[in-house]
């Protein structure tokens, strides 16, 4: 739409709540928006000075727009709801990250002060930044300070008022901190040269100072000057020592933003680094938060447009892992190898333990937004339909075909929920048929479930390969339960995950957590199985023994054990002891069976 007819739009909005939507000029929806007044919002975007990059990208491709009327803001906000759900706007993306960063600002006067802040103010001062963390600012201006005698106090020193006489030195012109320019004992283009010097290690250029350290220092000790020589010597060391700590690349690499992206179901995680004269002067990591399925090259996009703007980058060109479009004005490299890949890497590792630290912070503050991102995690990984907030994993245990068992483990949200976890005793089955015994088991926990009432899991996980899995489908088509339930397979070898009808395996990645999870599932039924097996088979070991007594039946064991705790204590006590528990005649019978042996 040309901008006339967009004009002619704007004027005739109505004054009324309701959702707008922008398109480009392919048709292809931009954003979703909801408005109290969609005359008033809408028009702002056309009239107001955007300083967000993102917004003033939007409104460039902005070529139609169409609203809806709605009665009231919460319609409104339902609507918008719905309308990002179905058209996924690219442009519909949050960025968590709207504090004010700090600055170090080179003020607008006849002999500049340099110090930080966290306000603009457009008088004509400079400003360099902004840094992500304060420390850094700490130590650039300990730098500074150590390098070069600045003024701290604010007054106006006009040449009229130095002239008069109207200042006096302070302390720090005692102290050796500042050379004293309201007495008029430093000259504006001496002040000016030191300011020059800043200006060029504040951009990560420190070649001109040591530069100028070193011939200051020659001539000083050319002159025998040596005390002064060697207070120059310690700046010198002091510049070299900090150029050290931050030049990490190839001094070749000048002038050049690095991007890379690490993200997950919910979030994305994008790094940004900062290269100047070969040294890294700004590392920062934008968290977004995802409203739809946008892809990483959408988020990088949009992120890039956004960091460049809010630290004010104007490098010609930028390094990232993969091809994004940024229009014709910036370079855009994709290094494949050397100092150029390894300076990636270093974001990708950034982006990495940024989002690792999110999470572990998440962890502790915020437990339901971590398992609500475990949870959507597991769907995607897994291709489930829903979320598996329920999970239950079968795994059978028998030892040398004796006292076959299995075991039922039940996660809810992620977590182990021990008062759900289950024991089966296999009864139709003869000998060690795992197969036969995994369809048994599955069988009986499911009709349970059905008869009950109880809620059924949305996701089954099998301790075994496909042979197990099969046997526990026909339980499951037995119950009518086939796709009502998503089941799968794991083999311990590989832990590869079998599905139904399926004869490709998945291969998840080793350190997702969605494998961790499977598998933690995997080795609790397994250790709960074996416990009951050992329980089981000690049970029946110990009874076989007692039971052989003539005159001596289970009631009569469980009261034994239950006094002595063990066979063997049973078998070294007295006739007296054992009369007190089950009465003389069974003391005989059972003092005489171990005496014989």
């Amino acid at each position: 739409m040309p901008k006339r007819e967009l004009d002619i739009q704007l004027k005739t909005l109505p004054n009324e709540p309701g959702v707008y939507q922008y398109f480009d000029k392919e048709g292809a929806i931009l954003y979703v928006g909801k408005a109290k007044n969609l005359k008033k919002r809408v028009s702002s975007y056309f009239t107001k000075q955007h300083d967000n990059g993102k917004t003033r990208v939007l409104v460039k491709k902005i070529a139609d727009i169409k609203h809806i009327v709605v009665n009231t803001e919460t319609d409104a906000l339902l609507l918008e709801n719905n309308l990002i759900k179905k058209h996924r706007p690219r442009y519909n993306v949050l960025l968590k990250d709207d504090k004010s960063y700090p600055w170090i600002c080179i003020k607008k006067e006849r002999f500049p002060r340099v110090f930080s802040t966290r306000r603009i103010i457009k008088d004509g001062s400079e400003y360099f930044g902004p840094y992500t963390s304060m420390k850094t600012v700490s130590t650039l201006l300990d730098l500074i300070r150590g390098l070069f005698l600045l003024r701290t106090c604010n007054y106006d020193l006009s040449q009229d008022k130095i002239d008069a006489g109207k200042y006096k030195v302070c302390l720090e012109y005692h102290l050796g901190n500042c050379k004293g320019p309201c007495e008029g004992f430093e000259t504006e283009a001496e002040y000016h040269g030191n300011i020059e010097s800043i200006r060029e290690i504040l951009k990560g250029n420190f070649k001109t100072s040591l530069n100028q350290f070193k011939a200051q220092m020659h001539v000083y000790a050319e002159a025998m000057r040596f005390e002064d020589a060697q207070k120059i010597k310690e700046k010198i060391d002091v510049l070299e020592n900090y150029q050290a700590k931050s030049t990490i690349v190839n001094p070749k690499i000048s002038n050049v933003d690095v991007f890379s992206v690490v993200s997950d179901e919910s979030y994305a995680y994008i790094n940004f680094l900062q290269l100047s004269y070969g040294s890294i002067i700004r590392s920062h990591t934008l968290e977004i938060k995802k409203k739809l399925d946008e892809t990483d090259k959408e988020l990088l996009e949009l992120a890039i447009t956004e960091i460049r703007q809010r630290f004010h980058s104007n490098s010609k060109e930028i390094y990232v892992p993969f091809k994004v479009d940024l229009g014709e004005d910036l370079k855009v490299t994709i290094p494949k190898l050397g100092d150029k890949k390894r300076i990636l890497e270093l974001s990708v590792r950034n982006a990495k333990y940024y989002r690792l630290e999110q999470l572990k912070q998440v962890k502790i503050v915020d437990p339901d937004r971590h398992t609500n991102r475990i949870m959507a995690q597991m769907k995607s990984d897994l291709r489930l339909s829903e979320e598996p907030r329920h999970i239950e994993c079968f795994d059978n245990s028998n030892i040398q075909g004796t006292n076959p068992v299995a075991a039922c483990v039940v996660f809810k949200n992620g977590k182990p929920s021990k008062k759900d976890y289950r024991h089966f005793n296999i009864k139709t089955v003869e000998g060690p048929d795992d197969f036969a015994s995994m369809e048994e088991v599955v069988y009986r926990r499911y009709k349970r479930l059905l008869d009950e009432e109880q809620p059924l899991p949305q996701l089954i996980i099998i301790d075994g390969g496909k042979g197990q899995l099969s046997s526990a489908l026909k339980s499951l088509d037995a119950l009518e339960l086939r796709g009502k339930i998503a089941i799968i397979g794991i083999a311990k070898r590989l832990e590869e995950l079998f599905y139904p009808d399926d004869p490709i395996p998945l291969y998840l990645d080793k350190k997702s957590e969605t494998l961790k999870i499977i598998q933690q599932l995997r080795n609790e039924a397994h250790r709960f199985g074996i416990e009951h097996h050992r329980n089981k088979r000690s049970k029946s070991a110990l009874n076989t023994e007692l039971e052989t007594i003539p005159g001596i039946g289970e009631k009569t064991v469980v009261e034994l054990l239950k006094q002595f705790k063990s066979v063997k204590r049973i078998s070294k006590a007295t006739l007296k002891e054992l009369e007190t528990v089950v009465g003389l005649s069974r003391a005989q019978k059972i003092h005489s069976y171990y005496n014989k042996k």
